[in-house]
Order: C-alpha cells, then sequence, then structure tokens
C-alpha cells in the first residue's frame, strides 16, 4: 500500500511517518524539494539518521547544492522507486505539494514558450497569471514559477488522474498554534547553528538557486551580503515560513482528497492511533 503523509511545516509528518513505516515496515520516500540535497539540514529540518530509526528512506541527499533538480526528475525517481518496491509498503511524506501531484497523478509538463518578462515585475507578473488563472496559488516571489506558468503553451485547467491507490493522510492544527510552533522551531534552528550552515555552505557553493530560494537560507544570505541585520533575517525567516505553511495547507486541500487529522502535540500517540483507525476502516 502506499500512504501519502502532507501538510503544512511543523504539524509531525516526520513523526508519522515513522511511526506509520514501523507499524507496515514500510519504506519512506521523502517529497520535499529542499531535503533532496546534501547539506541542507538545520534549516530544512532533514531526519537525522538516530530518528530514522533505521527503516530505509529514499530521496534524501541525493544532490549537492550547486545540482538542479526539477519537478520533472522527482516524478522520475519517484515512479522509478514505486515499481522497485512495489512489493513493499510505501510512506511518502513532505510538504512540496507539486512533487506530489507530479509522481502521483497524471501530470503532464507542458512545453515552454521562451518569452522575455525580464522588464516586469514579480507584481506585474503575478496579475497577468491571475488574470489566466484567479485560483492560482503561485508565491510572488517565486519568480521562475510565474514565467513558466505565462510560458506555457496550453492554459487548459485538466485536474490529472491519480495513477496509484493512494491515501492521502494530513495533518494540521489551529493556526495560532501553528505560527507559535513555526516560530519556535526558527528559534531552535538559529540555537542549532542554522547561520553557520548557511555561511558554511555559501562559501561552498555561492548563491546557488536551491539557496537563493529556500526558506531558512536566502534570508541568511541577504544578511551574509549585507542587505539586511541577524535580527532581521530571523524575523523574515519565520514570516515567510508562516506564509508558506497557509500555501501548504491551501494546497492539499484544494487539490488531492486527504483526510485531515488535527495534531496532538502533547500526546502525538492519539493522533497516530485515529490515523490507524482509518487506516484501518477504509480500503487501500
Amino acid at each position: 500500500m502506499i500512504i501519502c503523509v502532507v501538510g503544512p511545516t511543523g504539524v509531525g509528518k516526520t513523526k508519522l511517518s515513522i511511526m506509520l513505516a514501523k507499524k507496515y515496515n514500510g519504506i519512506i520516500i521523502n517529497a520535499d524539494a529542499c531535503q533532496i540535497y546534501k547539506e541542507l539540514n538545520i534549516g530544512t529540518a532533514k531526519i537525522t539518521e538516530e530518528e530514522k530509526e533505521g527503516i530505509e528512506h529514499f530521496l534524501f541527499d541525493i544532490k549537492n547544492p550547486k545540482e538542479s533538480y526539477s519537478v520533472a526528475d522527482y516524478q522520475r525517481d519517484l515512479r522509478e522507486l514505486l515499481k522497485k518496491y512495489n512489493d513493499r509498503n510505501i510512506i511518502i511524506v513532505g510538504g512540496t505539494g507539486l512533487y506530489v501531484k507530479a509522481g502521483l497523478y497524471n501530470y503532464q509538463f507542458q512545453s515552454l514558450k521562451n518569452n522575455d518578462y525580464s522588464q516586469y515585475s514579480n507584481e506585474e507578473l503575478l496579475k497577468m497569471v491571475k488574470k489566466i488563472n484567479p485560483n492560482s496559488q503561485i508565491d510572488i516571489n517565486n519568480r521562475r514559477r510565474l514565467e513558466n506558468f505565462l510560458n506555457r503553451d496550453d492554459f487548459t485547467l485538466v485536474k490529472p488522474d491519480l495513477l496509484y491507490k493512494v491515501k492521502f493522510i494530513g495533518l494540521t492544527t489551529e493556526r495560532d498554534n501553528l505560527y507559535a510552533k513555526i516560530d519556535n522551531r526558527v528559534d531552535k534552528m538559529v540555537k542549532d547553528g542554522l547561520f553557520a550552515e548557511v555561511e558554511t555552505l555559501y562559501k561552498k557553493y555561492g548563491k546557488t538557486r536551491i539557496l537563493n530560494s529556500a526558506i531558512g537560507y536566502k534570508e541568511i544570505i541577504q544578511y551574509i551580503e549585507g542587505e539586511i541585520s541577524k535580527e532581521e533575517a530571523v524575523q523574515l525567516i519565520k514570516k515567510n515560513s508562516r506564509h508558506y505553511a497557509k500555501r501548504q495547507y491551501t494546497w492539499f486541500n484544494n487539490q488531492m482528497e486527504v483526510k485531515w487529522f488535527k495534531t496532538d502535540y502533547n500526546n502525538f500517540t492519539n493522533t497516530f492511533n485515529e490515523v490507524l483507525e482509518y487506516l484501518n476502516d477504509v480500503s487501500i
């Protein structure tokens, strides 16, 4: 069986994936775009070897920060793993919605035109996108996705079909609680050495695409380059993380049939048991 654990950052997806893998003797496949990369550890809250508890994990640490890795690459790699381990129980976990959709659905990549949008601001590009698709969730700061959207040959919005028998499990919590968890998580990352991690990567690789786009890294690079203060970088990481969490929830809630469970932070076993009860009651 295939179980896909999704939801916004900071709700316990990694913890649930480990518990499910132990329960069903399964393997875990990453669906987080930043955890694909080696050496991006603290800022991505990447699972440690100790936390893996001996469970096989795939699509973590497969690229260095200078290498490119696209949604199409993920689609190919995920489907190869699903084919190779089709006799195993598989838990896919992560918050990158487009990775999940591209890998599990009949998601077709459209050919792109090569129009030049360099004269437009991000705000202008987003307005153009919204004229075509008012429900678009593309982040205003993700210029590459805005331009790619506008360069598509065909703007027909087709809902792709699910290619596999999958149960989507979503974890959530109240907004105020989630935002508080995110703020505390960022403070812990800083305490654990996030600034030193980013400075090391910046010296080693320069301002690569992933370092200049990943939350927690791009803000500290702004600090390194003297654009903002350290305190401003920390507050910006928190702000961007909260906005990203909101977009993640919206994406999963609108794009796929997710069964949502509220995270019990005081006793996570309660959440796990609710998920198990649901999985036992449905046909997978």
